[in-house]
């Protein structure tokens, strides 16, 4: 196995797990923030103790998310050093800026986990907000640095060199707005349902138990106003994609060849040597209507770019549809639940209903594990597109394949503990009993 494949799978299995907790660090504080708020509004127990439940759990997820951050900041250095050494002066500033909201968000939990009687309601509430806005602002300035990778910004170069270098445009380059919401959303999506789906499952066993019943209801308003805003979202980033970064959506799209009125494919198999995509399903048309709504649009496909500058479609496009699929899942349901809602809340707590949150639950976190990969692997060969290769940007020195098994085997406990820490928080739900209606 050569260094450089060694280096990206390394990086990605870091940034897997890791991008779990990213995730929960931007949603999970908002959902105990909402618990807090209608408790001051109601007076209600139920709700408090639901928000110091969550705010546990937040603290756990937030601490491994920690650990697991640190170890990839120190990753991009070891293993990406002509990465680091070209682009450090140009994008440093929303890392910096990450630094200083992560520190505020860990302030501000510190205080929202120890204020609970100490600090004034509404200062404690304030902390809580504090702490979810950290979180967002963390995810969306982090967003910008990967956006900037996508779509260079900000300097000019001679010999290779970078100079002109303005960090503001650089932040603010065009792929960020996009990728900034879409990938927030999805942070609350995958979160919101990740947490239905726990205590859809609690439900099942205690259908009468209030606390699992508000805490369903609050985390599936959430994911699922976010997961309806996703498609909206995603239609924005596609026709991004489709002006800035056409070689990633003809790999997405397993386009291979440059045509008007370009058919949307739905699965299917990009075969690389006959350049066609196999098995799929074509709507005529489809992808030059979504892509620039215009049905009879062009749309560049891979035989435009030279072999060694195309994106691998196989694993993109197979990405894409699982996100595409896990995205849309969600919204359809998200508003089967609400219709269901409308007609009495109580249909929201049926068996069926709650086994089908339980089973749709892990989808938005498959989402977004897919889409990173569409992401990262849809600019490949590139690791700042059109201006460095992945090839020259990873480390010279050999021997990765110990330091690889190494943080697989501590990632590998940091989950089994997360989880373990988690089960223990969850097995002690406490029970509010309430009319819950019979079959």
């Amino acid at each position: 196995m050569t260094e450089l494949l060694l280096a990206r799978v390394q990086m990605a299995m870091l940034f897997a797990f890791h991008i779990v907790f990213a995730v929960a660090g931007m949603g999970m504080p908002l959902l105990m923030v909402l618990a807090e708020a209608v408790h001051l509004r109601t007076g209600q127990a139920v709700f408090l103790e639901l928000a110091k439940r969550w705010a546990r759990g937040t603290a756990i997820l937030f601490a491994v998310g920690a650990v697991s951050g640190t170890v990839l900041s120190f990753e991009l250095g070891l293993l990406w050093p002509g990465f680091m050494a070209f682009s450090g002066a140009i994008i440093g500033l929303p890392f910096a800026l990450e630094g200083f909201a992560f520190f505020a968000e860990a302030i501000f939990l510190g205080i929202y986990l120890y204020g609970w009687g100490r600090v004034p309601p509404a200062a404690h509430l304030f902390s809580g907000i504090a702490v979810a806005l950290g979180g967002a602002l963390s995810g969306i300035l982090v967003v910008a640095a990967n956006a900037w990778m996508n779509s260079p910004a900000g300097f000019r170069t001679t010999g290779g060199i970078p100079y002109a270098i303005e960090p503001l445009a650089a932040m603010a380059n065009p792929a960020w707005p996009t990728e900034a919401v879409h990938m927030t959303l999805a942070a609350y999506a995958a979160s919101g349902f990740a947490v239905a789906g726990i205590h859809a499952y609690m439900l099942l066993r205690d259908r009468g138990n209030l606390f699992h019943r508000h805490a369903c209801s609050i985390a599936l308003a959430v994911g699922g106003a976010a997961a309806v805003l996703l498609p909206v979202s995603g239609d924005f980033n596609a026709r991004f994609i489709a002006r800035d970064q056409p070689a990633k959506l003809a790999a997405i799209e397993g386009q291979f060849r440059t045509e008007r009125g370009a058919p949307l494919r739905i699965g299917g198999i990009p075969d690389r040597e006959k350049e066609t995509t196999r098995y799929a399903i074509e709507i005529p048309k489809g992808l030059s209507l979504l892509a620039f709504h215009d049905p009879g649009a062009e749309v560049k496909g891979l035989s435009e770019y030279p072999p060694a500058n195309r994106p691998d479609p196989l694993p993109v496009h197979i990405a894409f549809q699982i996100m595409v699929a896990a995205g849309l899942s969600l919204a359809a349901f998200s508003l089967f639940a609400a219709w269901r809602v409308l007609k009495g809340r109580e249909n929201l707590f049926r068996p069926r209903v709650l086994r089908a949150v339980v089973i749709i639950s892990p989808l938005g976190i498959l989402a977004v594990e897919a889409g990173w990969t569409v992401t990262e692997m849809g600019r490949q060969p590139w690791v700042i597109r059109g201006v460095m290769r992945t090839a020259e940007a990873v480390t010279p020195v050999g021997g990765l394949l110990f330091p690889f098994a190494l943080f697989s085997a501590i990632y590998f406990a940091l989950g089994i503990s997360t989880v373990w820490a988690l089960r223990r928080e969850i097995a002690q739900s406490p029970s509010f009993p309430g009319a819950g209606e019979k079959e």
